[in-house]
C-alpha cells in the first residue's frame, strides 16, 4: 500500500515540456518486496514530481542505501 503526502507546488525543469513549469511534488512510500515475510522491511520513500502543464510524472527513490 502506498501513502501520498502533498508537500509543495514548485517550479522545476520538465523533461517533456523542455521548460521550467510548476510541478506537484509528493512523497510516496513503496513496498519493494513481493513476499509477505520481508514486506515490512522493504518500504522505501520515492519523490514523485508531476508537471501541472503536461502531466508528465517522474519518480526517484530517495534512499539510495
Amino acid at each position: 500500500m502506498a501513502t501520498n503526502q502533498d508537500l509543495t507546488k514548485t517550479v522545476e525543469q520538465c523533461s517533456h515540456c523542455g521548460t521550467q513549469t510548476p510541478h506537484r511534488v509528493t512523497v510516496e512510500i513503496v513496498t519493494e518486496s513481493t513476499g509477505n515475510t520481508n514486506a515490512a522491511f522493504s518500504r522505501e520513500p520515492y519523490r514523485m514530481s508531476e508537471c501541472t502543464r503536461c502531466g508528465n510524472t517522474t519518480r526517484k527513490r530517495m534512499n539510495n542505501a
